[in-house]
């Protein structure tokens, strides 16, 4: 389950490599993405084209009653199991209108267990990434709700996860026991596909990273942040 991750920053947005987008955010977020956070997505508006919007972390479905169930709701749909996204109240109606975005970071963190006996009997939080630090996409949903008592509209989203049981790097996260998820990472050749993708076309990418692609090392809070390289891909 990924609940933490750094974004990109405004610059790597407008050099996104494949993506033409038209419209970037003024917006800014914050440097480290946490849930109920803003954070860039990249998706395809409903005239077709493709946008980057500033949007909050945690799905809020169109049906939540006010802000309240909203909130509470957001706090359960941070990610999205891609076994029961179509199925899943709070996922179904935007998989079916194929609202797909894409969720470009430079890493996520994971909770390690391997040596809790040594840190009082807690986790280490490691970090997740590229071998090259370079950027990288995952797919998500969004979603828009609105508040019926003040007319606002909250942009939101979530990042689809699969099943990485045996994974030589992710196996080693969580509490022993416990199943291992990961993201589902898009490869930049296929950013435009996803964001076009039926349905039945996106469960196609819904396939776990190969293992080679993923490396880490701890990075407990206040740690400084991976080195990131000019160029992208």
């Amino acid at each position: 389950m990924c609940t933490n991750y750094t974004p990109v920053t405004p610059q790597h947005l407008g050099t996104l490599p494949g993506l033409k987008l038209r419209h970037l955010p003024a917006d800014t977020w914050p440097a480290e993405t946490y849930p109920g956070f803003a954070a860039p997505i990249v998706h395809r508006h409903p005239q077709g084209e493709v946008v980057a919007s500033v949007a909050r972390f945690g799905l809020m479905p169109r049906w939540a009653r006010d802000a309240a169930h909203a909130s509470t709701l957001a706090r359960g749909t941070l990610n999205a199991r891609s076994e029961t996204v179509a199925e899943k109240p709070s996922f179904r109606q935007p998989w079916r209108e194929r609202r797909f975005a894409l969720v470009p970071m430079l890493d996520f963190f994971e909770p390690c267990w391997e040596d809790a006996a040594l840190h009082g009997n807690r986790s280490v939080r490691w970090r997740l990434h590229r071998p090259d630090h370079q950027p990288f996409a995952v797919a998500g949903l969004h979603e828009q709700w609105t508040d019926r008592a003040s007319g606002e509209v909250v942009h939101s989203f979530t990042l689809l996860t699969v099943n990485a049981d045996g994974h030589p790097l992710l196996g080693r996260m969580h509490r022993p026991g416990d199943e291992k998820r990961t993201p589902v990472l898009v490869p930049p050749e296929r950013w435009q596909g996803w964001l076009e993708a039926t349905p039945e076309q996106a469960a196609t990418f819904m396939r776990r990273t190969p293992d080679e692609l993923l490396v880490g090392e701890p990075a407990p809070r206040g740690a400084p942040p991976a080195p990131v390289q000019h160029a992208l891909f």
